[in-house]
């Protein structure tokens, strides 16, 4: 039975990381997608952290097809006819390389060509249907009659991960842990986002939405700006889909989201070339599948490596980060010839001392706090009418601010025992 060292499973960010970072080792090395080519697949449309990362990826984002660089980050409360936004920029953003817009499309592809280049095969249009197994070790993968035998077997196959089904190291799916992601990409032309969003050439903006964007349901909204176009789109929980009454249709969300006004005027005149769907996980630390086995790693989403803090989504560095760990990890098990799982959990233990395993244990109990149904519903109808109240000059003696700000909350209940103790639980997160 001849073997090849590796073979990995799933073209996205976490299995090219890894295929990378196994390059020019002396390893055969496949990479195996299901994809017409890879990025195809992969339609993520959102922001790389470069800073956690840096010190681990070498020269492999070298030249890399980066859109934007994100200088400005904005967050809307949506209330039914109103919105309040915070609009943040500062000077570290804008000369640190802290965080930039990328479209996996072109991305994920450039960095697959990168890795044919090294001398890496990377097989597109590629159906895996099993694991093959020996006694109790995965030593390899099987597509129709066709088997390859491998030492380690990297799985990379994203959110629903067959092959960590397969091997009996993903746990079974719950619905608070996964949402459904909608996202178009609308073409504008560079000048008109540099305008609409105050940001010069290769700056861009990202934006989060809670409130009226998902009806209060757990989820939100998101923009991001490209070079000539944005990624515009909907998160929303698959159990907040579940519970809702009426039942609405996700795909009718995006649709009133993007006929608010605030939503109107920035994409006016926009030209629609890409709509996608994806299942995302949301389950943070508590959610995150058995990472090793005898012959097979587990990385990326197929890992469960995302997190969801309210304020931003973290993703595609856990999964540069999983990957290029994972090598790591094979390229000392090659060196031992031992490929059983007492060596493949050097892969945890290194996960944990790096920022993956430890920003996922921090904050371990955001998912907890963020179903907290107010976050959602209740404050971004309270605040918009809040400062609405604030702004409003009409007939009559204008009530002063401080009035105005306690009677409100007061009247609203946002001094109720209940909330006060829910916005408590902040310091836990």
């Amino acid at each position: 039975m001849e073997k090849i060292d590796v073979v990995i499973v799933g073209g996205g960010l976490a299995g090219l990381s890894c295929a990378y970072a196994l390059a020019n080792k002396d390893l055969q090395v496949i990479v195996v997608e299901r994809g017409d080519f890879p990025g195809s697949k992969n339609v993520t449309g959102g922001r790389l952290y470069l800073l956690p990362i840096k010190k681990m990826t070498g020269d492999m984002l070298d030249g890399a097809p980066f859109e934007r660089k994100v200088v400005r980050e904005r967050w809307s409360l949506l209330g039914d006819e109103n919105s309040f936004t915070i609009d943040f920029t500062s000077t570290v953003l804008r000369e640190k390389n802290h965080s930039y817009t990328i479209l996996r499309s072109s991305f994920d592809r450039w960095l697959s060509e990168k890795l044919i280049e090294k001398g890496i095969f990377v097989i597109p249009k590629y159906r895996v249907d099993d694991v093959l197994w020996e006694n109790d070790s995965i030593v390899g993968i099987k597509a129709g009659e066709e088997k390859i035998y491998a030492n380690v077997v990297v799985a990379a196959d994203g959110v629903l991960s067959f092959i960590g089904e397969k091997a009996q190291l993903k746990p079974a799916m719950v619905p608070q842990n996964y949402a459904v992601g909608i996202k178009e990409i609308i073409e504008l032309p560079e000048s008109t986002i540099n305008e609409r969003f105050n940001v010069g050439s290769s700056e861009g903006c990202a934006h989060l939405f809670i409130g009226d964007v998902t009806k209060g349901m757990f989820g939100g909204g998101f923009l991001y700006t490209n070079k000539s176009s944005v990624s515009i789109g909907i998160a929303i929980g698959i159990k907040a889909l579940m519970d809702r009454a009426p039942l609405i249709e996700a795909h009718n969300l995006i649709d009133s989201f993007k006929e608010r006004y605030e939503i109107k005027k920035l994409i006016e005149g926009g030209v629609i070339s890409e709509y996608s769907a994806h299942l995302i996980p949301e389950g943070g630390f508590e959610g995150l599948s058995k990472l090793f086995g005898n012959g097979i790693l587990i990385i990326g989403d197929a890992a469960g490596f995302a997190l969801n803090m309210g304020i931003t989504v973290r993703g595609m560095e856990f999964a540069i980060a999983s990957g290029i760990i994972a090598a790591e990890t094979i390229l000392k098990a090659k060196e031992m010839n031992d490929f059983s799982q007492n060596i493949m959990s050097l892969y945890e233990k290194r996960l944990k001392e790096t920022f993956v395993l430890k920003d996922l244990y921090a904050f371990r109990k955001i998912r907890t706090f963020l179903e907290n149904e107010d976050l959602f519903s209740y404050y971004p109808r309270s605040f918009p009418e809040l400062i609405e109240k604030i702004m409003w000059f009409g007939e009559g003696k204008k009530r002063k601010i401080g009035s105005t700000l306690w009677e409100t909350m007061r009247s609203t209940g946002m001094l109720s025992f209940k909330r006060l103790k829910n916005l408590y639980k902040i310091k836990d997160i």
